[in-house]
């Protein structure tokens, strides 16, 4: 399949279908269950996973957490503005950031971001649009900032619920720009109830940031690589992938992060190793999977790396059938929508 063809990947949806809050309960959403095999789709609920998944299983879930990244303000000579700190640079008081307002980005242009404001510079813009924002010595702009929602989910201002919702319960390590939102339905009752079936868990850290959110580009297309993101697998994560093994249990990935850890780590004969540092791994149709059975993950959008990893997973033709039944039975998509199980039966 040539995959430089992202309308291969396309669906529509109706404004109405993207979830613009989380349900009232953390594991109140709906679940379809696709057969990556057979294609065959079922639906049920997420408080049902426990009976869906096999006592000896593993489900492997990113510890990542969201930082309050998103800071919004205006341009020193007027103007909206916002930037989406994408972490640290270099030097100390300097911070990457995707930045946007109206009007170029000028070096040397000055902004107030964030609640309270903080006054910021623009000091450098890479050629892929990421600016460097200086700030004044001792500031800590996450403190001035608030949960970076993406996009589709509209808000004028920030809800208090988003900062929790917008977070699993099982973050624990501060890095990401994004949630792994295939995480975001698993309440700590849930948790409860898949160990007390004999499914055990254990954690990958991936920090999210522009090599999962950012809309792909030619060139990440030809050179089948997206933009680098920090991740570590604790050799615990490791031991309990082999354990798993032997037992004859499978391995259940929660997102397409714990995914991209688990197959950048895997080798040939399925185990995985323990380790840290960086991945630009890109998984389209055509590539292998050696480390994950199965894949719990959210509706994602069209031609987006995310719907091409699952796709690849699961296949095309049933990714996009199956994302078709569930537009027209009223699936939420997206971060705060509903979810799908990937599995063969």
């Amino acid at each position: 399949m040539n995959v430089d063809d992202l309308s291969q990947f396309d669906f529509a949806l109706r404004a109405e279908q993207i979830a613009q809050h989380p349900p009232a309960e953390r594991d109140g959403g709906r679940l379809m269950l696709l057969d990556r095999k057979t294609g065959s789709v079922a639906h049920s609920q997420i408080r049902a996973l426990p009976t869906l998944l096999r006592d000896g299983d593993l489900l492997v879930t990113n510890a990542t957490r969201v930082l309050a990244a998103r800071l919004r303000g205006h341009k020193a000579s007027g103007g909206a503005a916002e930037a989406l700190l994408l972490g640290p640079a270099e030097s100390k008081g300097r911070y990457r950031a995707l930045i946007r307002h109206s009007g170029r980005l000028r070096v040397g242009r000055k902004y107030r971001l964030g609640a309270p404001a903080l006054d910021a510079e623009l000091l450098s813009v890479d050629a892929d649009g990421i600016g460097i924002l200086g700030f004044e010595p001792g500031v800590d702009p996450y403190a001035a900032g608030e949960t970076p929602l993406p996009p589709y989910i509209r808000r004028d201002t920030a809800r208090r619920e988003d900062a929790t919702r917008y977070q699993t319960t099982f973050a624990r390590v501060p890095g990401s720009v994004a949630a792994p939102t295939a995480g975001l339905h698993l309440s700590e009752c849930l948790l409860a109830d898949l160990e007390q079936r004999g499914i055990e868990r254990a954690e990958v850290v991936l920090h999210v940031g522009l090599g999962t959110f950012r809309p792909l580009r030619r060139e990440d297309l030809a050179d089948h690589r997206l933009h680098a993101e920090r991740f570590e697998l604790p050799e615990s994560t490791a031991e309990a992938i082999a354990r798993t093994r032997a037992r004859g249990g499978r391995v259940v990935a929660v997102g397409t992060t714990v995914t991209r850890v688990l197959e950048t780590r895997a080798a040939d004969d399925r185990s995985v190793r323990a380790g840290s540092g960086t991945t630009d791994l890109f998984l389209a149709p055509g590539d292998r999977f050696r480390a994950i059975d199965a894949l719990l993950t959210n509706f994602h959008l069209p031609r987006s790396s995310l719907l091409l990893l699952v796709a690849a997973f699961a296949g095309r033709e049933n990714v996009l059938a199956a994302y078709a039944e569930a537009a027209s039975a009223g699936y939420r998509f997206y971060s705060y929508g509903d979810a799908m199980l990937i599995q063969a039966n």
